[in-house]
């Protein structure tokens, strides 16, 4: 029961392959979306990764700071001590001191190894920054070049195989526009027939008057 069902598992695992396979070769737009989400995810993660080392950095230079003051704590105490005569406090604070001194030099060495890697963390992730502005500018590059091949395609396809039905198509609007203009000119002009046949009369009754006097 187990293999019949990573039998059907398997199956239907290959034929979505398939169907995205087959999706990817017809539109490659998308593939390369795809490849972009993921270094996007990926540059992030180096992005986050880069700010704990920042943090693990600061803790061992804090813990340099103390064991260093530290150092230097039990090595004056050391030597009151020894003025005093008091051997036993003396040693107790010269193996302290001999702890934190190393425990120092450690942790200055870790700090230094650190900020050299960090310098290189932070290089390697300006160049996936720049990488990945470069594939969004080529991804704009190709939607914009897939874009005018599809309008050239579909220009094509009306042009070449419907030439006549296409122009006979324009003329039918272009005639039907002029048409339009035609009846709204014949409109304003009954509209405004009788207001500029007012005027007329009055211009020449006007005259008429002007010329009895």
């Amino acid at each position: 029961m187990a293999n019949l069902f990573k039998r059907l598992t398997d199956s239907i695992s290959a034929d979505l392959h398939q169907m995205m396979d087959e999706k990817e070769e017809k539109n490659p737009i998308a593939k390369l979306n795809q490849y972009l989400r993921e270094s996007e995810k990926e540059t992030e993660n180096v992005r986050k990764l880069i700010s704990r080392q920042y943090r693990l950095k600061e803790e061992y230079t804090r813990e340099y700071y103390q064991a260093r003051d530290m150092a230097d704590k039990r090595r004056r105490q050391t030597e009151i001590a020894n003025k005093a005569g008091e051997t036993e406090m003396e040693q107790f604070a010269s193996q302290e001191l001999t702890e934190y001194e190393s425990r120092a030099e450690r942790m200055k060495a870790m700090r230094n190894e650190m900020e050299e890697k960090l310098e290189m963390l932070e290089r390697k992730y300006e160049e996936m920054k720049h990488r990945l502005k470069d594939m969004k500018l080529k991804r704009m590059d190709l939607m914009a070049r897939e874009n005018v091949a599809r309008a050239q395609y579909r220009i094509n396809q009306v042009m070449d195989e419907y030439p006549e039905k296409s122009f006979s198509r324009f003329d039918e609007i272009d005639r039907y526009i002029q048409n339009i203009e035609q009846k709204v000119n014949s409109a304003y002009y009954r509209n405004t027939f009788d207001s500029k046949m007012d005027q007329l009369e009055r211009k020449l009754q006007e005259q008429e008057k002007t010329s009895a006097n």
